[in-house]
């Protein structure tokens, strides 16, 4: 890719950069040291689990547009629920991805 269409790459990058800039720059400059309501810090404790449950479900559950059930569901499946009956993270995963292997071995 040359000449206009490259210039228009560059520029849409720097764009990029100034509003990820911006939007990181605006809590403090908005808040200026002050705290959050009690509220608030409540549901910004949260948003990490549901960011990560959210890329977690995105994905195992897709395959481009489609919805798509396979090993990988029945996989990150068996591993969430060793982890919710408090199993150690480690067997988690390596169980995760021993599931996973044999049933993509099966067929």
């Amino acid at each position: 890719m040359t000449g206009p269409a490259q210039d228009h790459l560059w520029l849409l990058i720097g764009l990029i950069a100034v509003v990820t800039v911006v939007i990181k720059a605006f809590g403090p400059v908005v808040l200026g040291g002050r705290a959050l309501p009690p509220a608030a810090t409540k549901v910004l404790v949260l948003l990490p689990a549901v960011v990560l449950a959210a890329l977690v479900a995105t994905s195992t559950l897709a395959d481009g547009p489609a919805l798509q059930v396979d090993a990988r569901t029945v996989g990150v499946a068996v591993g969430g629920f060793l982890l919710w009956r408090g199993r150690p993270m480690l067997l988690a995963v390596v169980v995760a991805v021993a599931v996973t292997a044999a049933l993509r071995a099966v067929g």
